[in-house]
């Protein structure tokens, strides 16, 4: 899936008067100590590691802390970091005892997790992020502004493309360019198509198990989305088959699984047949049997109706077939 290396842009109702690094004309900048900063809660994005935070330790400490973070307050003395979890790791690596903070006060819930993630992929690019974080980050960034009741031809387009069996595995995530018609593409706080959005928020339905195996490369973007559409319940069999046998998910195996689970028929048995190339046996059932007309009129008066006519006849049959039952157990 091409990325092009976009970024997601901020809302204007949340960052009206904020520049890309969070800082407004005229807002106090606080020194905060480090142990009284705590990381915003369901945080969707990873921690640098290895070099590339090395690199950030080295610079705070010649340079200290360029950018404030941007946090709110948890209580009188404590803080929530809304943008700048890394500048506040890396300034505890690097021994500093304040780090420069925008504290912004009175936030809705929705508005703290909008800075999260616009700040986040203002300073990220998109194409950066693990298959697993878009799809948290997008679905996160979703839900607040379906909260805000905002946007919601966009809203219900998306949640259409949600429930739809064939969402355009073609499609791809598109450039920022002009302004696009919010009816034909997600808004430029996105960035993306409206069928690419529905499929990562699909992603973010999966089981952790398969999200790791989607960052990891094991599994494919499409087959993920197809399986999504799966229940936990089911998820959880079709993994527990995966470590069990040892096999691979490819659109094909997803396709059926899917099949398996819209007709209330995914089990364990059923599964492994998927991954084993197994036919999955279909009950036999018995030929239809035709009863002659002079038979039927022997037993029953011309004028009965059929269901009367069958209903007496499976009462002989119930009764003929629990005698010699009786008769076989004596």
């Amino acid at each position: 899936m091409a990325d092009n290396g976009f970024k997601l842009k901020s809302f204007d109702t949340i960052f009206a008067s904020t520049d890309p690094n969070g800082k407004q004309k005229g807002e106090p900048i606080y020194h905060l100590h480090p142990d009284k900063l705590f990381p915003y809660k369901n945080h969707p994005f990873k921690p640098y590691q290895g070099q590339r935070f090395d690199d950030m330790v080295e610079s705070i400490r010649a340079n200290g802390v360029l950018v404030p973070i941007i946090a709110r307050p948890i209580d009188e003395f404590t803080y929530e970091i809304l943008s700048g979890h890394n500048r506040v790791e890396a300034s505890k690596a690097a021994g500093l005892e304040t780090i420069p903070a925008i504290v912004k006060e009175e936030l809705s819930d929705e508005e703290a997790l909008l800075i999260v993630t616009e700040t986040n992929l203002i300073q990220r690019s998109f194409s950066d992020l693990s298959h697993s974080e878009r799809a948290l980050t997008l679905s996160m960034h979703y839900d607040a502004i379906k909260k805000q009741g905002k946007r919601t031809d966009m809203i219900f387009e998306i949640e259409t493309m949600l429930n739809a069996s064939n969402i355009n595995e073609h499609e791809t995530c598109t450039q920022i360019g002009n302004k696009l018609k919010s009816i034909e593409k997600v808004g430029n706080e996105y960035g993306l198509s409206k069928n690419s959005i529905a499929r990562y928020l699909r992603i973010n339905k999966l089981l952790p198990d398969f999200k790791e195996m989607l960052d990891d490369g094991e599994l494919a973007f499409i087959p993920a989305v197809t399986i999504s559409f799966l229940s936990e319940q089911e998820q959880k069999v079709v993994g527990d088959v995966l470590c069990d046998g040892n096999y691979k998910l490819d659109m094909k195996k997803a396709e059926a699984l899917r099949q398996l689970s819209d007709n209330k028929k995914l089990t364990h048995e059923t599964a492994e047949n998927v991954f084993s190339g197994k036919e999955v046996k279909k009950p036999s059932r018995p030929a239809a049997i035709k009863i002659k007309p002079k038979v039927v009129s022997k037993f029953f008066r011309p004028e009965q109706k059929q269901s009367e006519i069958e209903e007496t006849i499976v009462k002989a049959l119930e009764l003929y077939f629990s005698q010699n039952q009786n008769l076989s157990e004596q």
